[in-house]
């Protein structure tokens, strides 16, 4: 019997088997995981160790650093703490540079103070929700909050990221500071956590909503405290508001003039959206923090605001003028400049930045109306009182039968120092508040020439005061079509010196001397050295000789009392000193001298605008003066007069060696006025001079007469060309310069060419054809004599010669001497812009 083969036993557990098969692998995998994970742990804990160490490094650095920043500063006491925070001002004033009392100077924010139980506890509860929501429990700041948003304004990531608390907020709008950045909020930190230590939350809350601003109310006033805000947006108190006004009140410090309802004039804005908006935030953040419930959200949220607000209303006038408001401005300017220094920030830092700019502003804003400053003005009271009566009794000449009042704006300044003894803002302060002095910018016409064109033209050697300019047929370069005319005339064919031109105005030999100058130097530069306020590229248009560009009345006012100074440029100032109230010195006006022009040329200049006085276009100015005070009059007056386009502008402008008094009239809207308000104006300028004398005569030194400087070139030169009288060579023929013998000025270095055939700035070929064309046929010309004969030069052989000769020479001394009427600047056309 066969034997079956004998089969293989299924293995009853594959895993075992595996597991039998694997197990040595399986180890060593399990050792090498335990290895990794064991070495990470390590690592993380180092990671962690030196995490650790470093956090106590720079918690340490840190609180040294810390420590070091508010190291001199001085903890105030509970008493102190409670005067700043709760606004307790001490009362500055504005005071005559005679130490005579012009105003004191408080806040423009309309403000009440509340008590506590007079402050809706929804209005409490919003502004927390909405601003810091663990202000009941932090002890002033949040350290987590403000060290976000330490790393955000390092890094410049994540934006704004606030960080501030109530607390904070409260000590950086009440308890300023100059110092640093960094060492400002260490020291708002440190101040932060005392306040909290002497006060309860309910006195820090009630004094944070009795001091925020809140924007506007219905008059168009800026309001501060929300009963002002309550009263002046919703015509209710503090005490009354309903929860949805409680909410878009509590909105509102964040962005004050934003959010608010109403415009600078009290109207509705025509847009409420945002302040809306922001209603909506504040009430879900209440619900959010649980200080509402989700009935009264929805219910506040759907009550519609916009027919609870005021309707606009009229403010009370202000009985302060244009003197108080220029005044406090240059004022904030000057501590401005101060803080923003000491910040290691320039000006165009500050500038440049909206918010950077209101920060310092604000700062400084309070710190004047709050500290008890005592400031020092440069105003006379005698002159600044003349000045405003002159305004009130004579400003009715200047009007042309419209209705309404032409505007006026002046100032008077001290040549030598800068300084501002008084000035005319307008007509009145409680029909316009625009400060015609000194914010309102208008074209000056051809008052600009004296130190944009001829002054720098002179100060080069470019010109003398013979040199001539023509006044043949001119167009703008960029537009062929349009013609240069001289006050709305064409222009006469003839060459004109520059001392004749600069006289009567005219504007065709100004542009050519411009196109000329620009060629040789930047004009720009005269104008920056005297900190115009105007944009560099306005000096470089073809028709900036013209004025077209816009200028302040004391931009032209510095500008002038440059020349009257020699050439050297001091800035104006209104302000010579700012005290504390204990009396020590915070600021003092110092003198930072410029020299411009040089002092021959700055001499030459006065030395031609005494002609515009005396023959020119500012005659009626003298004869004026003249009627009214002899002695005045005859003081050695130099200047210029000015019209812009369609006669929307007139200007008059003047010095004496002591003085410079500027005279712009024009509508605010621009509006053309009748050509005789040129003379008007003039008149104008006259009576209130004379009124200025009668409070004030030394100011003038009226017995005092500009000289040439000693250092003027004096030139021997031909009336008719202007340049050297010699030989001169044309179509092959030598000739002798024509014309009568004249003296030119010229600035110290420079001299006058010889004559050539082609003389004159701006001259065309044509133009020379038609000027020499009698001229070559009058003179002679000098025959060269053979080699062998000895050279002589041969003069007109008959008689009936040497009376023509004669004669041209009287024709042209007579046209020299005649004055062009009319101010040429009257209708220049608009001109192009260089690209």
């Amino acid at each position: 019997m066969n034997s079956l083969p004998q089969q293989n036993k299924p293995n009853k557990n594959p895993l075992q088997d595996w597991w039998r098969k694997n197990q040595r692998q399986l180890r060593n995998l399990a050792f090498g995981l335990n290895v990794f994970f064991g070495v990470i742990r390590k690592f993380f804990l180092l990671i962690v160790a030196f995490g650790l160490l470093a956090g106590a490094l720079c918690l340490g650095i840190g609180t040294g650093y810390f420590a070091y920043l508010v190291s001199d500063t001085e903890a105030p006491s509970k008493e102190e703490l409670a005067k700043e925070i709760n606004d307790y001002d001490e009362v500055s004033k504005i005071i005559y540079s005679d130490g005579g009392n012009i105003a004191t100077i408080s806040s423009d924010l309309i403000r009440t103070s509340v008590s506590s139980e007079n402050i809706s506890d929804y209005l409490k509860k919003a502004i927390i929700s909405t601003e810091d929501e663990n202000f009941e429990t932090h002890n002033g700041v949040v350290p987590k909050a403000l060290a976000r948003a330490v790393i955000s304004d390092i890094t410049g990531l994540g934006g704004s990221s606030g960080g501030s608390t109530l607390t904070q907020q409260l000590v950086k709008q009440q308890i300023l500071s100059s110092e640093t950045t960094f060492k400002r909020k260490a020291t708002e930190i440190l101040l932060a956590i005392r306040v909290d230590k002497f006060f309860s939350k309910d006195e820090i809350i009630t004094s944070y909503l009795n001091v925020s601003p809140f924007g506007r109310n219905n008059k168009g006033q800026n309001i501060a405290g929300v009963e002002e805000a309550a009263k002046g947006i919703f015509g209710t108190t503090a005490k009354d508001l309903t929860l949805a006004q409680a909410a878009f009140i509590a909105g509102l410090p964040q962005s004050p003039i934003i959010y608010s309802p109403y415009a600078g004039d009290g109207s509705l804005k025509e847009n409420l959206s945002a302040g809306l908006n922001r209603k909506d935030i504040v009430l879900f953040s209440m619900y959010r923090e649980k200080a509402i419930t989700k009935e009264e959200y929805e219910a506040a949220k759907a009550e519609d605001l916009t027919t609870q607000f005021l309707p606009q209303a009229k403010a009370a006038q202000s009985t302060r003028g244009f003197l108080y408001y220029t005044v406090q401005k240059q004022a904030i300017n000057i501590l401005m400049t101060r803080d923003y220094t000491a910040d290691g920030l320039s000006a165009e830092d500050v500038s440049g930045d909206d918010d950077v700019y209101n920060q310092y502003y604000e700062q400084a804003q309070r710190e004047l109306q709050r500290n008890g400053y005592t400031v020092t003005t440069t105003i006379d009271s005698s002159i600044q009182g003349a000045l405003d009566e002159a305004v009130a009794n004579y400003g009715y000449m200047l009007d042309d039968g419209r209705g309404s009042y032409v505007e006026n704006g002046g100032v008077l300044m001290d040549n030598h120092t800068g300084r501002i003894y008084g000035f005319i803002g307008g007509r009145d302060f409680n029909t316009s508040q625009n400060n015609h002095a000194f914010d309102t910018k208008r074209p000056p016409g051809s008052t600009i020439k004296p130190v944009l064109n001829y002054g720098p033209a002179v100060d080069i050697g470019l010109i003398g005061t013979q040199t001539m300019l023509s006044n043949f047929q001119t167009f703008y370069k960029e537009e062929p079509e349009t013609e240069i005319w001289n006050a709305g005339t064409p222009p006469d064919s003839t060459f004109r010196s520059a001392s004749n031109a600069l006289a009567n105005s005219i504007n065709v030999p100004a542009y050519h001397l411009y196109q000329a100058l620009m060629a040789k130097t930047d004009p720009a530069t005269y104008m920056e050295k005297m900190q115009y306020d105007v944009n560099s590229d306005e000096w470089h248009n073809e028709s900036s000789t013209l004025g077209q560009m816009d200028v302040t009345v004391y931009d032209q006012t510095k500008g002038f009392a440059t020349l009257a100074n020699g050439g050297v440029y001091n800035s104006g100032y209104m302000i010579d000193s700012i005290k504390d109230y204990d009396g020590n010195v915070i600021y003092q006006h110092e003198a930072s001298p410029v020299e411009v022009y040089s002092k021959s040329a700055a001499s030459i200049m006065n030395y031609m605008m005494r002609n515009v006085y005396q023959s020119g276009t500012g005659t009626t100015a003298h004869n004026t003066l003249d009627s009214l005070n002899s002695t005045l009059a005859n003081a050695d007056w130099v200047g210029k007069t000015g019209t812009s386009t369609d006669n929307k502008d007139f200007w008059f402008i003047a010095s004496t060696p002591g003085i410079t008094f500027s005279s712009w009239i024009g509508y605010d809207d621009g509006t053309s006025m009748a050509r005789g308000n040129s003379s008007a104006n003039q008149q104008y300028w006259a009576y209130v001079m004379n009124r200025v004398y009668q409070a004030n005569q030394d100011i003038f030194e009226a017995g005092t007469k500009f000289e040439l400087d000693p250092e003027v070139v004096a030139v021997e030169v031909s009336n008719f060309t202007g340049e050297k009288i010699a030989n001169f060579q044309y179509d092959g023929k030598d000739y002798v310069t024509p014309g009568s013998k004249v003296t030119s000025y010229y600035a110290k270095g420079f001299t006058a060419p010889t004559t050539t055939y082609e003389f004159a700035i701006g001259g065309k070929a044509s133009d020379y054809t038609t000027a020499w064309k009698d001229k070559l046929q009058l003179v002679k010309p000098i025959v060269t004599p053979p080699a062998a004969t000895t050279p002589s030069t041969t003069t007109p052989s008959s008689s009936e010669e040497k009376k023509e000769e004669e004669k041209d020479k009287e024709e042209e001394k007579d046209k020299e001497e005649t004055p062009a009427a009319g101010d040429a600047n009257a209708n220049p056309p608009a001109a192009p812009t260089n690209p």
